[in-house]
């Protein structure tokens, strides 16, 4: 296990739609392992594998003392909505109201390759839609009104982390077509 770094808004591989996972193996379980251990020390209350730079459909949660991993998630969302504050690893520091589902029912596999069922509400629902659009190449200031996406975006521009140099990319080694870093 190991904590990995993690990309900040402007990395290309958050814009990225991930691939799924197609292969259930040892190495699959050391990205699910790393993610939780990177989540874990960050703290956060999710982590998708782009963040990471590998860019297969995989992510960590942490809500309500529950840790937990979804692969190759799909979601039924409920018709109710929720409005409420939301931020990202990967925008350090900045939180906004996002508008969200209340309820999720999010489907996918375990590290094994086991099917599972997620039922959440509130917080959870809101970690498992934050995580999922990760892995579209979505991210939460996308889903903001027009005004509050200006005030974040002027955020951005002013904070410390985005004058950092972007990371060096390189291929992958692993079947992710290249898509991994």
């Amino acid at each position: 296990m190991a904590i990995q770094p993690i990309r900040l808004f402007g990395d290309p591989v958050l814009r990225l739609t991930a691939q799924p996972v197609t292969v259930f193996d040892k190495e699959l379980r050391t990205l699910v392992k790393d993610l939780t251990e990177t989540m874990q020390d960050a703290p956060g209350a999710g982590l998708a594998a782009p963040q990471i730079g590998v860019s297969l459909r995989v992510f960590t949660y942490h809500v309500e003392g529950v840790t937990g991993h979804l692969i190759n998630p799909s979601l039924d969302l409920s018709e109710e909505e929720q409005d409420g504050p939301e931020g990202c690893l990967s925008l350090p520091g900045l939180t906004y109201d996002c508008k969200r589902a209340f309820g999720v029912v999010a489907k996918g596999f375990n590290e094994y390759g086991d099917p599972v069922v997620l039922e959440g509400t509130q917080r959870l629902a809101r970690c498992l839609q934050h995580e999922t659009d990760h892995l579209d190449g979505v991210i939460f200031i996308d889903r903001l009104d027009r005004e509050q996406r200006r005030a974040a975006l002027r955020a951005i521009r002013e904070s410390e982390w985005s004058r950092e140099a972007a990371p060096t990319v390189k291929l992958s080694p692993h079947s992710t077509f290249g898509r991994a870093l």
